[in-house]
């Protein structure tokens, strides 16, 4: 059994690692500000601080050591290097949460490896997880700190469903729509590809690179094997409510053109939803034996609807989206009868 520190734990990702840990025995503690401490399962240790307060940390964790500390949080540089003055010689192994998004948009090649260039000029959240990375790899090169890279790429739970264009309040609005027949404003023409993972798949390959010696240096991405077009992934959400889905489809060029720049649909859609990808999960499959995503989306994603109708705190309206939506239908349409004639 390993003693496990997550730094974070209780995210949309994280919060099945979590569960899944807590069941098979391991020591788990889990440092956060305790906003969800409530979900926790009883035999977890909680520590309850700011990662931002070192002198805090310091204070609540004492003397106590790691076979692996886990960092679901870290966005920027300045955050490594704390982690790395708090934990070098207290753990066998540090893992950080990088992103998918961090790989060349678009790649050479729309099948993506863990060698796949790391360059992203759309989206600065992507970048700061590449300098994030190098920081943690000069350090594993030249003082040998345990770094072991994971990249997931859009996991979701039962929280929310996943959908490419939303508002700043998520994924409710476009449900909405869909409930009320209104059509729903997808990138592209719908037939880019993209990866879809439950949480509790990405959590069984992620415990096994913990405590693994070939995971040390070395990064991972962790998805599922199934791709859907962005049509077929709308089409499964509309499935889940009953209702027939309305694609009404705009170029992510011009989607990130008239959005609000506080959305960053350039990040979000050219920086990562638009271009197809198709991930190879090979390299983690080597390193976990038996690694298998079993969570088809049209599955998971009736799991989403159905946590979601039955609990209305996360039935969050977003009228500005809505009405931004009917906007950009309506400014299109304007354009085709303008150029028709």
């Amino acid at each position: 059994m390993m003693k496990i520190l997550l730094i974070g734990g209780t995210g949309t990702i994280s919060s099945a690692i979590t569960r899944q840990l807590a069941a098979s025995g391991h020591e788990l503690w889990l440092l956060n500000r305790g906003t969800r401490k409530n979900e926790v399962p009883a035999n977890v240790k909680q520590v309850i601080v700011d990662i931002d307060d070192e002198s805090g940390v310091l204070a609540a964790l004492a003397d106590e050591t790691f076979d692996a500390v886990c960092e679901f949080i870290g966005f920027v540089p300045a955050q490594v290097e704390r982690d790395i003055r708090l934990f070098k010689g207290r753990t066998r192994q540090y893992v950080y949460i990088s992103s998918a998004s961090a790989y060349n948009k678009p790649a050479a090649s729309h099948v993506i490896t863990e060698g796949t260039t790391l360059a992203n000029p759309h989206w600065e959240y992507s970048r700061n997880k590449i300098a994030c990375e190098e920081l943690l790899l000069k350090e594993y090169r030249e003082n040998g700190f345990p770094v072991t890279i994971v990249r997931p790429s859009h996991t979701y739970c039962e929280r929310g469903v996943p959908v490419s264009v939303h508002g700043p309040k998520g994924s409710w609005s476009v449900l909405k729509r869909m409930i009320e027949g209104k059509p729903v404003i997808i990138q592209g023409d719908g037939t880019s590809l993209w990866t879809l993972t439950w949480n509790e798949d990405f959590a069984r390959g992620f415990i096994g690179l913990l405590g693994n010696p070939k995971a040390i240096g070395e990064a991972f991405q962790i998805m599922s094997d199934e791709q859907l077009s962005w049509t077929q992934i709308y089409e499964c959400v509309a499935n889940a409510l009953h209702v027939t889905v309305k694609p009404y489809y705009v170029a992510s060029e011009f989607l990130a053109a008239v959005a609000p720049k506080a959305w960053d649909f350039e990040g979000n859609l050219l920086g990562d939803k638009s271009v197809t990808v198709c991930f190879d999960c090979t390299k983690l499959k080597r390193a976990v034996p038996g690694f298998q995503a079993i969570t088809r989306f049209d599955e998971g994603v009736c799991r989403c609807v159905e946590h979601i109708m039955s609990h209305p705190e996360l039935q969050v309206e977003d009228p500005e989206f809505d009405a931004w939506c009917d906007k950009v239908i309506e400014a299109q349409e304007l354009a085709k009868q303008r150029f028709n004639g």
